[in-house]
Order: C-alpha cells, then structure tokens, then sequence
C-alpha cells in the first residue's frame, strides 16, 4: 500500500469513543476534521466501565465533573452458587455510555471537528478522494468528500467492500436491562460451560443488568431466561428500558490477519474489532486505537496503524482469545475454572492482587500464565493456611 503524504481532511464516520479520540487528536494538530454520526450522543447497552490503565492514560476522565460512579466493591459468583466480594486497590470508573460519548465528542469539537449529524449509507474509496453519500429518513440528503476515512461505525459495519465482515463467530450477543436502582456493587456471575456472563454494573444513577455471551453459542430465548434468573436472584425488579446489541468478540485468526487500513481508509474501535474477548472490555481499547490511528496519519504513514495497534495490545487479545474458552469452558483441579476461581479468592491474598491487576488493567494476558506459575505455592500454601480460619477473616475479602 502506498504512504498517504497528502492527507488534511478527514471524515470519521461513527461518533463513539474512538472515532471521537481519533478526531480530536487530528483536529488539535490543525487537520479539517468532520465527525458524521446519526444519533451523535447515545445510550448504548454496555457497562460503560474504565479501568485503570485507561484512567491513567486519559486522567480527564476522572478528574471531570461529568457523572459517573467510582466502583471498588466487586462480587465475584460461580454457577455453583459460591461467591466472594474483595475491594479493588484502583476503582473502576462508570459512565452513562451518552454521557461518555458527548464528552468526548464535546473534547473534539473544542479542538476543531466539526459534527455533523447525518447517515452515511456508502462510502466510496476508489477514487482520489473519498466519497460518501447520506441519507435521511430513507431519502438521499447529498454528499461529501474527503481524502481520507476513518469508520468508527460498530461490529457490524458494511460500508466498506475492502475488508472482510466480521463473521458470527466473531461476535457476542448482549441483552439487558437498565434499571432505576442505585448501588454501589459491581457484580459478575459465571453460568456452567458458557462463554461469557451476567453482570451488574452501577451507573450515577441506574443499573445496567445484563449478559453477553458467543453468538454462535445459543439462543436469545435462553439468554434471556438466565438473565431473569439473575433478575430475580439480585432482587431486582424487571421493569427497566429492555435493551440487545451485538459486539465484537474476535477469533485470533480475526485479530491476526483481517485488513483494518487501505490508501484512504481505516478501521478503529469496534469496527476493527479491537475488544478484549475475555473480558468484553472495548472502551479503552477503542480510545487507544482512534489515538494510535491518528498518531499514523500525522506521521505521514497510515500503513504502520496495525503494526502500532499490535506493538501495544493486538498481540495480547490475540492471546486472550487462547485461553478464553478455557477459562469458560475448563476444568482445574476436579472443578469448574470458575468456581476454582472464587475459592483462590476467598482464602488467598496473592490471588486477590492478582485478579485486583487483571481488574485494573495493568497484568496483561501473556505474562498472566508466567505471574500463575510463579506464585502457585504461595497461593497453596495461603489456602491451607487459611483452612484453619473462617474464609474472608481479613476485612478486605469476604466469602458469602
């Protein structure tokens, strides 16, 4: 692919995270920037949760006066009913998904982008300039052009004929509810043999209850017949706004070799499926991207976008998506990987810092099994110890 020299303006079709980081970086360097979004601003049906190394990378989302909920107290179930609460050294930061997306929007505007609420329904790129038409209410409503485009438009984007769709085995279903009851727990249960979970994340000011799991795995009916369980398992009522949505949830093969970048265009965020597909966590790997994006685009060489993406975390969810079905799906020591989960965490410190890190952000997947290894005797041995006292003696974790 040729090095793009000459590029000034851009459109950045999709205004969520990345497409908002992506503009903002490249209109604070004086580039003529235009975000086009059809709702801009809105909710969307995820947890909306912040780890720390995003925190520590993007600190004005902390230091801010936007609403949002700083989460220490987590449980932790397993589909065998035990569970353990522990408190997080770094908290993890909740945002209402339309409060996060005008934010960072907002940031973009004052740095020169232009938004624009609109459409795009095709985007041409074989010509010199790059070509997109809009629509509106089902009517065509004009065109614009530009040299360069970045899609920031989701999972499940079709408007480049350039790269390959993501297939169903690339994507999870999530449905829930948000539920007008405040907390300040953040909840996670794990079902017997599959792949992905129910949480409950506190929002400023509601609940957002759901669960995700592999779309190819079982049927929205089932999906939702667990998530009522859990509904009604948390006492909580069901009487929230009922929202679906599909995310991206990558095989390593996807990671490894799907095209994300041409002459005049890119992928960022979900669109180029840059989530976590362990943990479902997207936010901070979105923002990461649109940023390592536009840092190739000012250098003059958008063409080194994927070798920068996976210099910093490609090559780590590429590894995640190794041991992701094991850890859903695996056996360790006679039990559920799961359940042995909640057990280390009910009776071992060492384990408590490492889930702690791995919350945080800052314990990557392909030393994890290294960190395991290492501290496996500290961890039996913190366990016999802990044979002798009640589970959750000390006040920072507490079987329940």
């Amino acid at each position: 692919m040729a090095t793009v020299t000459r590029v000034r303006e851009i459109a950045v079709v999709g205004g969520g995270p990345s497409g908002a980081i992506c503009a903002e970086r490249l209109a604070r360097a004086g580039w003529q920037v235009t975000v086009l979004d059809e709702r801009l601003a809105w909710e969307k049906p995820c947890g909306g949760g912040l780890t720390y190394k995003a925190i520590e990378r993007y600190p004005f989302l902390l230091d801010g006066p936007e609403p949002k909920k700083l989460i220490r107290d987590v449980v932790l179930m397993a589909s065998s009913g035990q569970r353990v609460r522990f408190t997080l050294d770094r908290p993890i930061v909740i945002y209402s998904r339309r409060v996060l997306n005008g934010l960072l929007l907002e940031r973009a505007r004052c740095a020169g982008a232009q938004l624009v609420q609109a459409r795009v329904c095709q985007v041409d790129t074989s010509g010199p300039r790059v070509v997109l038409r809009m629509a509106r209410e089902g009517h065509a409503a004009g065109s614009r052009t530009a040299d360069f485009v970045v899609l920031a438009t989701g999972a499940r984007n079709t408007l480049l004929p350039e790269t390959t769709p993501l297939q169903p085995t690339d994507l999870e279903q999530t449905l829930g509810y948000y539920i007008p009851v405040v907390s300040d727990t953040l909840v996670v249960k794990f079902l017997p043999r599959f792949e992905g979970y129910l949480w409950s994340f506190p929002r400023p000011d509601h609940l957002s209850v759901g669960i995700c799991g592999k779309l190819t795995q079982t049927t929205t009916a089932v999906m939702k017949r667990h998530l009522h369980d859990f509904l009604e398992e948390q006492g909580l009522p069901r009487q929230g706004q009922f929202y679906s949505h599909v995310l991206p949830s990558p095989v390593a093969r996807t990671l490894r070799t799907r095209r994300v970048v041409g002459r005049n265009w890119a992928l960022v965020g979900d669109a180029a499926a840059w989530v976590d597909p362990l943990t479902g966590e997207g936010l901070h790997y979105a923002m990461r991207s649109g940023e390592l994006l536009a840092e190739a685009l000012l250098a003059g060489a958008p063409e080194s976008y994927p070798q920068r993406v996976r210099a910093e975390f490609s090559a780590d969810l590429e590894f995640a998506t190794r041991i992701a079905r094991r850890f859903y799906r695996g056996r360790f020591l006679g039990g559920a990987v799961t359940v042995r989960m909640i057990q280390f965490l009910q009776r071992s410190p060492a384990f408590r810092q490492l889930m702690r890190d791995l919350f945080a952000g800052t314990q990557n997947y392909r030393s994890l099994k290294r960190r395991l290894w290492a501290q496996l005797g500290i961890t039996f041995a913190e366990i016999a110890v802990s044979l002798f006292r009640p589970p959750g003696e000390a006040a920072e974790v507490r079987a329940e």
